[in-house]
């Protein structure tokens, strides 16, 4: 069984070497460990230290394209590489690599295709208050979303199978760690966690620039995969609460009108038209990004299709 652990970089001339070294050489149940590194567009000698460390695979981008689409390109290169399980984590060195055979035990036994390190976020020390607030409420908000257990949704040291990481699909630039969870909650992709220990900190995180860019980042990332995945009955409660305060509201003006009152209050009578109209219109629009849904489910499963290529044809360089 081919394990490959992919390392987004970004700029880490000073931590890939520390995080390297904690890596494994070698797991129980597992032949053969790889790595791979992608350079998200680095400015410093990132590409040049990894291949000092003897680092097995090296993509690039031509520019910085970001977290989330770097993890992406990693996931293509480390299946066509023919990879059975696959390890994402950070070049910064947060997650202990002493870790990476409890977060491949869960697949490598059958239970789970997906694998998140929790971390311990409370016992943090690198991690203020506000942010381990804000961790676990997306955590928890994620949860609902997923319909998991996950603990720590922001955790970008986890293992995916080779069947899971075929279906997973990231399509916001900003980070892969809410998507993932939430899209394999939705695929059923089997998946669980373990706890995992962290190393101290070498530097800030990168994504958590400021409390508001957090939030409304990570909450743009849930609504949009509401969206995404469960369209119809996004729109369609949607359409039913505009709907009712519509109704709710012409019941009122009703009442106001029927007393005798009802003269002065032709704005709540507009009001009411323009909410029920516009509840009728959403509720309509359920039906349509239902049939779009449809599609793209097609669509993913004709991608899926495109990655299960036989291992046989996987391209082995050491360096691309």
């Amino acid at each position: 069984m081919k394990l490959i652990i992919q390392i987004p970089c970004y700029n880490e001339e000073q931590t890939l070497p520390v995080t390297l070294r904690d890596l494994p050489r070698e797991l129980p149940g597992i032949s053969s460990i790889e790595w791979l590194v992608i350079d998200d567009g680095s400015t410093d000698n990132t590409v040049q230290v990894a291949r000092k460390n003897g680092v097995h695979h090296i993509v690039s981008n031509s520019k910085n394209l970001g977290l989330a689409k770097t993890f992406m390109k990693g996931l293509q290169t480390a299946l066509e590489l023919g990879a059975d399980i696959i390890v994402n984590t950070d070049a910064d060195n947060q997650y202990r690599g002493s870790c990476v055979k409890d977060l491949v035990a869960p697949i490598i036994a059958g239970n789970a295709e997906m694998v998140i390190g929790a971390r311990p976020i409370f016992a943090n020390t690198n991690f203020s208050f506000i942010k381990k607030i804000l961790q676990s409420l997306g955590s928890w908000t994620v949860r609902l979303a997923s319909n998991s257990n996950i603990p720590d949704a922001p955790s970008g040291f986890r293992a995916f199978s080779r069947e899971a990481a075929i279906q997973l699909n990231v399509y916001n630039n900003y980070t892969y760690t809410l998507e993932t969870i939430i899209q394999a909650g939705q695929k059923n992709i089997p998946m669980t966690w373990v706890p995992i220990e962290i190393n101290e900190e070498l530097r800030p995180s990168r994504l958590f620039k400021s409390i508001p860019s957090y939030i409304l980042k990570s909450t743009t990332v849930i609504i949009r995969m509401f969206v995404v995945y469960r369209p119809f009955r996004f729109f369609m409660s949607l359409g039913m609460v505009i709907l009712t305060l519509g109704l709710l509201l012409g019941m009122r003006f009703l009442y106001i009108y029927i007393t005798g009152s009802g003269s002065g209050n032709v704005q709540s009578l507009i009001l009411t038209g323009i909410l029920i109209g516009v509840g009728f219109q959403t509720m309509l629009t359920a039906f349509v990004v239902d049939l779009i849904s449809v599609n793209r489910k097609l669509l993913e499963e004709l991608l899926r299709k495109s990655r299960s290529t036989p291992k046989d044809t996987h391209h082995t360089s050491k360096q691309r």
